[in-house]
């Protein structure tokens, strides 16, 4: 089977951190609350230098994002949500964040429909149009997905992802409760008839009570961009999972 060229660099940069392939522990604390599995195209746990070698030698400044995780438990990376023979990669995870995900397959909407209704809490980052820049050409596999595209998972769950194209590009904050997210040609939710899913921000943040589990889906994925010299995404960011995948 191939090795898919993403899955490399999650490798590759954990062995650089000193750390298992695809595994951060986080503190005692944290980790006694179980793992948070993490399932992402943007750079969170890799570098977007396009060498191996470069990625193993570099001293680069990890994505700020892998501390606020690791912050709440042993962060496990996945790259498919299913497995052949009905086998779950996801396990007893109970906590997981899809952030910008590449498009799911049939049998990983299906596992991840079933994960949400046995008990799971789900933060999804799905952004219509990604601002984030990346070192890699358009059609790379290793770049950002720049569309998410996840309909049959969403309508599922009773939830459309809209865009509004007349937007102006450009930084700004929604304030959803007491966090102040910071978006960039954002979309947002609507719910479809017979949806039991509310909405708030603008339609930016969905959240959704499924089966015994919980969906948090917020229209956006500019609060993980790499730039946060100031902090304000981090906090965002940390008080948004506080909000998703507490217990």
């Amino acid at each position: 089977m191939a090795i898919k060229p993403k899955t490399v660099l999650i490798a590759a940069t954990a062995m650089a951190l000193g750390v298992g392939a695809a595994v951060l522990a986080g503190g005692r604390s944290a980790a006694d609350r179980g793992p948070v599995g993490l399932f992402t195209t943007l750079p969170i746990l890799w570098s977007e230098d396009p060498d191996v070698g470069a990625i193993l030698k570099a001293q680069a400044v990890p994505h700020w994002a892998r501390k606020v995780l690791a912050e709440r438990g042993t962060v496990t990376a996945f790259d498919r949500l299913a497995a052949p023979g009905d086998a779950a990669p996801l396990g007893r995870t109970k906590r997981l964040i899809l952030a910008q995900p590449r498009p799911l397959g049939p049998d990983e909407n299906v596992a991840l429909d079933n994960w949400v209704r046995g008990g799971g809490h789900l933060l999804l980052l799905a952004d219509p149009a990604l601002t984030e820049e990346s070192n890699f050409a358009i059609g790379d596999p290793r770049r950002p997905q720049a569309v998410v595209l996840l309909s049959p998972i969403l309508k599922r769950w009773g939830l459309d992802l809209l865009f509004d194209e007349t937007q102006p590009y450009g930084d700004r904050t929604i304030r959803v409760g007491a966090i102040a997210l910071p978006v960039n040609l954002s979309g947002h939710f609507a719910v479809r008839s017979g949806g039991t899913c509310s909405v708030e921000g603008e339609g930016l943040l969905a959240t959704c009570r499924i089966g015994k589990g919980r969906v948090t889906a917020l229209a956006d994925a500019a609060v993980l961009a790499q730039d946060d010299a100031d902090g304000s995404r981090a906090a965002a960011f940390s008080a948004l999972l506080d909000r998703a995948i507490n217990d």
